[in-house]
């Protein structure tokens, strides 16, 4: 019985801090949200490029350039488009602090009409992912 008790302790305090450090990273995320702060050591320049639009079966590219605003070197370690549509084109270097590199998107107009398609880039400095957007309008053939 002693042992089943101190099982049961020990497990109720491993969910009480767990718990509580779970709600100490929801605190800080909130407070963030709350106030625009974005503690990221990277920025875009942007997020989302309009293509407008593009003759039936041509090739148009997207450019955004990733700035390392930190101080430690920034790798991109994962990039992938949402489509086969769209090649993604990026350096493997790392970015030095207060440098920047460029995000090439390739879309490839095959199908007439309005598109939006999702790039996601991870990076090691966050595992969370960047979503890039591109979106145009394919003229018909």
């Amino acid at each position: 019985m002693n042992k089943l008790l101190t099982i049961l302790f020990v497990f109720t305090m491993l969910s009480i801090g767990i718990t509580a450090q779970n709600a100490d990273v929801s605190e800080i995320k909130s407070k963030e949200l709350k106030t625009g702060v974005q503690k990221l050591p990277y920025s875009w320049d942007t997020t989302l490029v309009d293509l407008g639009e593009i003759p039936f079966k041509t090739k148009k590219v997207a450019e955004y350039t990733l700035t390392n605003t930190g101080n430690q070197p920034l790798f991109i370690v994962y990039g992938q488009a949402s489509c086969g549509c769209a090649h993604l084109d990026y350096s493997e270097a790392p970015v030095l602090p207060g440098k920047s590199t460029k995000v090439k998107v390739t879309y490839h107009g095959t199908d007439p009409g309005d598109f939006m398609k999702t790039i996601s880039i991870v990076t090691n400095a966050d595992t969370d992912r960047s979503i890039l957007q591109v979106k145009g309008t394919v003229l018909g053939n």
